[in-house]
């Protein structure tokens, strides 16, 4: 069975949501065995996720019954679910219970809130490794998925578990989407080590989210820069969690103004800091650093999880030890590569164990490594990645007019020349994206600057904005 599930103590804890269902090792495994049960034909699944527990039976229950979940936001605009089902044909979809309507299909299955449908799409081959997906930018419902491998998962589960030290007392808290990579492998490898997970779909914000934790005792926390920036806000450093040991950190850069406070408030309260990184295309995590040297190594991403290397390529060597490049990885938890079709998913292993991140590194003279830009049209925003190009095509399909997008992990700047469009522009992207209208801005230019090839002169843009 998936990550084990089987071998735990059956009256253990393994998942309490903040809706209400709580589900011990032994019932898990009886509602993936009733999964099992149904002898589903191996086909790609739509599995449409929240932070619940019938989404994760669900997901673990897939794995196991060896069909191909494609982990999509349960709240993905529909135009853009429809899109993507269009392209990878799903034969069934896992799915709150609220959406059968919406969604349809015949009912096949149903637990925890959650029912399997099944679609009007046929099976078709598929890779025999092929074990999940991942959208390389979920939020604009990008066709370009992250092909997952059998044996990925559990590798990167077992690495992180082991680096942490996680033991079957923890009771992490995933309060990131399961979709979310670093979502997913909180679940994988808290449940790797036969520890309890708690699910909550409520906001940072709300004070429910932080009465739950109090109240179930988690023990681990994991957030992405935005949400220790909100927990700064909202006086984090003044509630009183003392069961809560460990906070991680991955999703993207956190500043060292961030990173110092995060790691000075954990040390006064004998917590530990990890900060961590990963991507899709590495099951989530690649590096951890040991938070003995949180202080000391102000933001590092630290060195390679257990079985995994970090090196970079087109290496540079500078005088004083240190070096530059483009932070690589090897390791068992690398994937398979992308798909953009569904004749994409019978491709065989592209990557062949070794990852180019498409960051900017740099490697200090103690071995740490620490992110200082990146090389792909990627943000992440709110710890969500976000393809920029995905975006402008979004905008060009509903407005008909061109656009440029640009930015950084605070804020994503979308550059047009038509002024009318400009109060319109944020609302569209942030009903689509489901990310907060802060995280947008819009900038009104009289042409968008090209060389003779048409390719956007992007040192221009800011220029032609009056911003420099």
């Amino acid at each position: 069975m998936f990550l084990q599930i089987d071998t735990r103590p059956a009256d253990r804890p393994a998942i309490r949501d903040d809706s209400g269902h709580s589900l011990t090792y032994g019932e898990l495994t009886d509602v993936i065995r009733s999964f099992e049960a149904l002898s589903l034909p191996r086909s790609v699944v739509f599995s449409l996720c929240e932070n619940s527990a019938g989404s994760l039976a669900g997901y673990l229950a897939l794995e196991t019954a060896g069909l191909v979940p494609l982990m999509l936001s349960a709240s993905l605009d529909g135009e853009l679910r429809g899109r993507l089902d269009g392209t990878y044909l799903p034969s069934y979809y896992w799915a709150p219970v609220s959406l059968r309507e919406q969604l349809g299909g015949e009912a096949v299955y149903s637990c925890l809130d959650y029912v399997l449908l099944k679609t009007a799409h046929a099976p078709y081959p598929l890779n025999d490794r092929l074990s999940l997906l991942l959208t390389t930018s979920g939020s604009t419902g990008s066709p370009k998925l992250v092909r997952h491998k059998y044996g990925n998962l559990e590798a990167n589960a077992e690495n992180v578990a082991k680096v942490f030290g996680w033991t079957e007392n923890e009771v992490g808290v995933c309060d990131l989407p399961m979709n979310y990579t670093m979502g997913l492998n909180v679940i994988n490898s808290h449940l790797f080590a036969g520890a309890s997970v708690l699910m909550v779909k409520a906001n940072l914000m709300d004070p429910a989210f932080w009465s739950f934790i109090a109240e179930h005792k988690g023990t681990s926390f994991c957030g992405v820069p935005f949400s220790y920036e909100i927990m700064r806000r909202i006086g984090f450093d003044k509630m009183d969690l003392p069961a809560l040991k460990t906070l991680a950190e991955g999703g993207g850069k956190l500043t060292d103004r961030m990173f110092r406070w995060i790691a000075e408030d954990s040390a006064k309260k004998g917590r530990r800091f990890c900060a961590t990184f990963g991507t899709s295309e590495t099951s989530a995590r690649m590096s951890f650093l040991d938070p003995s040297l949180a202080l000391q190594k102000i933001g590092s991403i630290g060195r390679a999880i257990p079985s995994g290397e970090l090196f970079l390529s087109d290496e540079k060597i500078n005088e004083d030890g240190t070096a530059d490049g483009e932070l690589s990885y090897r390791g068992p938890n690398v994937t398979m590569g992308y798909a953009e079709s569904a004749a994409d998913l019978m491709k065989d292993d592209e990557f062949r164990g070794e990852y180019r991140t498409g960051d900017l590194a740099k490697r200090d003279a103690d071995g740490f490594y620490y992110i200082v830009g990146r090389k792909k049209r990627f943000l992440k925003l709110f710890g969500m990645r976000v393809s920029l190009d995905e975006t402008e095509r979004l905008l060009k399909t509903r407005f008909g007019e061109d656009f440029v997008c640009v930015g950084d992990d605070k804020k994503m700047r979308i550059f047009t020349t038509n002024a009318a469009l400009k109060n319109e522009v944020v609302p569209f992207l942030s009903d689509k994206t489901k990310l907060h209208n802060s995280a947008f801005q819009v900038l009104v230019i009289d042409v968008i600057p090209r060389n003779e090839y048409g390719k956007v002169r992007f040192s221009e843009l800011e220029k032609a904005a009056g911003l420099s």
